[in-house]
């Protein structure tokens, strides 16, 4: 009964996962649209910080795109990539949590 309750709760956090992923390209598009600008950057710009930028890492997706591909495209790769790395990181985080919690500190315990 407990595991069937606990798939339930994975099913609804997949389906919302899911169509977050596929909303991401109209988003996208949207702020395209309304000429929409990250606050952070249009201060950078507004107070000149910009001409002193540098990148220290690349990023994995650098600014939600893959170079030469389509945009909307991107923006989907993107929201995957971030979910799957995001749901990686909190399923990792748990499990220490969750064993730290019952008093083991090893993997193989």
């Amino acid at each position: 009964m407990e595991v069937k309750e606990g798939l339930r709760k994975w099913r609804k956090v997949l389906i919302v996962i899911a169509v977050m992923i596929l909303l991401s390209p109209f988003f996208a598009w949207a702020a395209e649209v309304v000429g929409y600008a990250e606050p952070l950057e249009s201060a950078a710009e507004h107070l000149g910080a910009m001409e002193h930028e540098s990148a220290i890492i690349s990023g994995l997706i650098p600014d939600y795109t893959i170079p030469g591909g389509n945009p909307y495209a991107s923006a989907i790769v993107a929201g995957i990539v971030g979910c799957l790395i995001v749901l990686g990181l909190g399923l990792v985080l748990g499990k220490v949590l969750e064993r730290r919690e019952n008093g083991r500190t090893r993997w193989h315990d």
